[in-house]
């Protein structure tokens, strides 16, 4: 058994010590990994004191100043890729080769493209002679950022956050999940190696109900931005509403794919499997429910299980392996209940969880593990259908015309993105127009690029996150109009 890590605070330049500690488990054997600090009140208000502290001097500096630090840190931890792969993999349950190629580089990415990008983009200005002024903009950095990360990209996707935060001028006080901590306080020594200014990024661990709400309603904080489950999002949004903080939610989603009978089947097919199960289906634009055109509906089904049924589970750290463990025990009973929801709602369980054997090696059997499922035969008004199940279980339903599918994939709570796979150009930007989420793909699926807007609509979230709009939402704008003649 490997020794377990014992997670302190990163306060004020500081690691800080927690009288009481969390258990956190590793997800391939079910063993504890880490004890993470069970922080409250007491460390967050020290936490924000510190960052609030440190906001005067760290907004003061250039751009370039500011950007060098996220560079650095950038380039240490590119260095120490391997070290931090191995770390997030056994911490989240991912395919080291996963984090190896996707987590640690997306996060290197984060805070080089943030650095570089958001330093030029320009104010605007309006002379106006016959008044005899100009009125010209500034964005100025808003205050102390409360950052809440989620559990299934976990450095990843706190990178996304910390890096437009830090280059515009705010200080940071970080909770990630207390499921998967461990690359974060790792990042703080990072901070710690380059010189970060003391009291710059604060990183507090512990759960929502502690840690988290004092973070939400702390009166320092202006400014929250949180990615994690819509009813986490609901409760912040209103605990927050009568201290009108500005926010972030990005949430939940039930993604659709829209498989239309002209598309190039064996590349769809083989995305599909890829959008429905990478990570173990824990990634908020997974696809959870497939439409397919009637015409193709037979011969897609038969290929897309047997590509399913062919995906290697087991330890993550085997290169072979596609899908690792879910992130924890209670989630992976979650999905296990969804799937007897969908048998009790009339579903065909055509390949996976209690139809297929899981063979795991020894040493992964106390893991939290569940093969890639392939549900059909549900209604559109089914629980599988319409909620959200954040693990590798896929629904896939037939479909007649293209006005009949707009209207049952716009029959959702959530609105995060969809795909839709048809060589009819035509076809496809109507769809993309018709479809009510914040992304659509053609013919591919995650292909993201930072200077897009990221989010969704309804209950997916609100705001966007992505170069202009993560600078816009950092900073307030300010007008200034001054008189130049008479």
């Amino acid at each position: 058994m490997d020794s377990v890590l014992i997670l302190e605070n990163f306060i004020d330049g500081s690691f800080e010590g927690c009288e009481f500690h969390i258990d956190s488990y590793c997800p391939a054997t079910g063993q504890i990994n880490a004890r993470i600090p069970d922080s409250g009140k007491m460390e967050m208000n020290q936490a924000v004191k510190a960052a609030k502290r440190a906001f005067p001097f760290w907004s003061s500096l250039s751009f370039g100043a500011r950007g060098d630090y996220l560079l650095k840190v950038a380039d240490l931890l590119e260095a120490r890729l391997e070290e931090f792969a191995k770390a997030e993999s056994r911490d989240q349950g991912k395919p080291t080769w996963l984090t190896r190629n996707m987590d640690i580089p997306r996060a290197v990415l984060n805070l080089r493209h943030f650095a570089h990008a958001i330093p030029h983009h320009l104010n605007t200005s309006s002379v106006k002679p016959e008044l005899g002024v100009v009125n010209y903009t500034t964005r100025e950095p808003v205050g102390v950022a409360g950052l809440i990360s989620p559990w299934n990209l976990p450095l990843y996707l706190l990178t996304f956050k910390l890096g437009p935060a830090l280059i515009t001028g705010n200080t940071v006080v970080a909770k990630p999940s207390e499921m998967t901590s461990v690359t974060a306080w790792m990042l703080c020594k990072l901070f710690q190696e380059v010189g970060l200014p003391d009291g710059v990024v604060n990183m507090v661990f512990g759960n929502g109900p502690n840690a988290g709400e004092a973070l939400v309603v702390h009166p320092d904080v202006p400014i929250i931005s949180f990615t994690g489950s819509t009813a986490t999002g609901k409760h912040i949004a209103l605990a927050t509403a009568p201290l009108f903080k500005k926010m972030s939610l990005e949430m939940g989603g039930k993604n659709a794919a829209v498989v239309f009978s002209d598309c190039d089947l064996e590349s769809c097919v083989s995305t599909m499997l890829r959008s429905s199960f990478i990570n173990q289906g824990q990634v908020c634009l997974c696809t959870s429910k497939i439409f397919v055109h009637r015409f193709v509906f037979e011969d897609f089904i038969e290929k897309f299980v047997n590509a399913a049924r062919s995906l290697k589970i087991g330890d993550p750290r085997e290169e072979d392996v596609f899908m690792g463990a879910l992130n924890s025990k209670p989630h992976m009973e979650k999905v296990k209940r969804y799937i007897g929801y969908a048998k009790e709602d009339g579903g065909n369980i055509l390949c996976g969880e209690g139809v297929d054997m899981l063979n795991v090696p020894e040493h992964n059997k106390g893991g939290y593990f569940v093969r890639p499922t392939v549900i059909t035969g549900l209604s559109d008004d089914s629980r599988c259908m319409q909620e959200e199940i954040f693990g590798p279980v896929t629904c896939i339903t037939s479909f007649d015309t293209e006005e009949e599918v707009i209207s049952r994939v716009n029959n959702s709570e959530y609105g995060l993105c969809a795909s839709v796979w048809t060589s009819n150009l035509g076809l496809a930007h109507r769809m993309a127009h018709s479809l009510k989420v914040g992304t659509v793909w053609t013919n591919c699926w995650l292909v993201r690029d930072l200077d897009m807007p990221f989010g969704g609509v309804k209950k997916s979230g609100i705001g966007r996150e992505g170069t202009q709009d993560s600078y816009e939402f950092y900073t307030d704008a300010k007008t200034i109009c001054t008189k130049i003649s008479n």
